[in-house]
């Protein structure tokens, strides 16, 4: 199972602390604290995450990487199936939780026990 199936991408992001999953935009969404960290394309397979600036502008040097539609500030990627190995992919779902669980209140991030 890799990130860019639905089952494999549930089992990893719902290890994450104070996550949920939600389907939206044709999509199935991870969130923490009601704010988007990374999705699953239904038909493409492809996933989206955040990155930061550095990362961003190695990643979308790659084949198979682009800066992510829709997602209108820099810094988010979609990676196409079999661009990044999945450990590495994983990685890097791990930092986005956390760039955005970061920037959650601090009475929220106790809630979610994050």
């Amino acid at each position: 199972m890799t990130l860019h199936d639905r089952d494999g991408f549930t089992a990893f992001v719902t290890t994450l602390p104070g996550v949920t999953l939600h389907e939206q935009w044709e999509a199935l969404v991870a969130k923490v604290g009601g704010k988007v960290f990374c999705l699953l394309g239904d038909a493409s397979g492809d996933i989206v995450f955040k990155v930061g600036e550095i990362a961003f502008d190695g990643l979308t040097e790659l084949e198979g990487i682009a800066q992510a539609a829709y997602f209108a500030k820099r810094q988010w990627v979609r990676v196409s199936p079999g661009a990044l190995e999945n450990e590495l992919a994983q990685g890097y779902v791990r930092q986005s939780h956390r760039l955005i669980a970061d920037k959650l209140t601090r009475k929220l991030k106790a809630e979610l026990g994050i």
